[in-house]
């Protein structure tokens, strides 16, 4: 009887944290398969009838959004990968190091909001000539990868047994070898976790674009705010706009939540 009440209790929890989330996202559905008639109407129409697919054309055709698709991949691809051939070296020497003032330094970076490191990079990319380039969003995310991809690559190194590098090292392998052939393939899951995660916060991030992107470089989040305007929203192609930018995230999300929910699982695991 107690299990019971647990497990509903437990439902029940999960049921009042995750309902308001899973219905706005159905109302936005709702509002990009409704004509603008609809979605201003009152009492508000939850049900298309007929549902439309001309919101998510028009979004196509008044807006150049597959370059902002293109730029998103761009930024959001190099970032992660820049983050990840940076933070998994830096974690394994933190780890290995124990320096733990260093992990701690990183968890402030990536407490920090990003809004503060938004004025020094936006004078050094002027006194570059950066802004409005790819390459600034690009250095700019790397903000946003490399400290999450760097504190879980701790977790996962310092679970990775010190005597396994160490039979190496009497076999005579360098530090390297040794990272290479033995920690890195054991850390494959921090990996994949820390280079998802990495992907979802960059790919989401709005700030960014809106200060230091141009019109030929901005990515989709900030596209779909400058497609408001200040005479009407147009709620349909704005909310068929947000749907194809979470789309990618959505898909991510749900492929990979198993190995999400594992990976950070095993990289929380501490030795005794």
């Amino acid at each position: 009887m107690n299990r019971a009440l647990k497990k509903l209790g437990f439902y029940a929890s999960v049921f009042v944290l995750v309902s308001p989330a899973v219905l706005v996202f159905l109302w936005m559905i709702s509002l990009s398969l409704k004509n603008e008639l609809d979605n201003t109407a009152f009492p508000p129409v939850f049900i298309p009838n007929p549902p439309t697919l001309k919101n998510y054309v028009d979004v196509f055709a008044q807006n150049n959004f597959g370059l902002y698709l293109w730029n998103s991949m761009l930024v959001t691809g190099g970032a992660v990968l820049l983050g990840l051939l940076v933070g998994v070296p830096a974690g394994y020497g933190i780890a290995r190091g124990k320096a733990h003032k260093f992990a701690i330094l990183i968890l402030i970076a990536r407490m920090t909001p990003a809004l503060s490191y938004l004025i020094p990079l936006f004078l050094l990319f002027q006194i570059t000539g950066l802004v409005g380039t790819i390459t600034a969003l690009v250095i700019t995310h790397l903000v946003i990868t490399i400290p999450i991809i760097v504190w879980i690559m701790i977790g996962y190194f310092e679970n990775v047994p010190m005597e396994l590098e160490d039979a190496s090292r009497i076999d005579g392998a360098t530090t390297w070898q040794a990272f290479r052939h033995v920690a890195l393939p054991l850390a494959k899951p921090g990996i994949v976790v820390g280079g998802i995660l990495a992907f979802i916060f960059s790919w989401n991030n709005f700030i960014f674009s809106v200060v230091l992107g141009g019109k030929a470089s901005r990515t989709l989040p900030s596209a779909v705010y400058n497609s408001l305007t200040f005479e009407q929203i147009s709620w349909g192609p704005l909310a068929a706009a947000a749907l194809l930018v979470t789309l990618p995230v959505l898909l991510v999300t749900v492929i990979a939540q198993r190995q999400i929910v594992a990976g950070l699982s095993a990289g929380g695991l501490k030795d005794g």
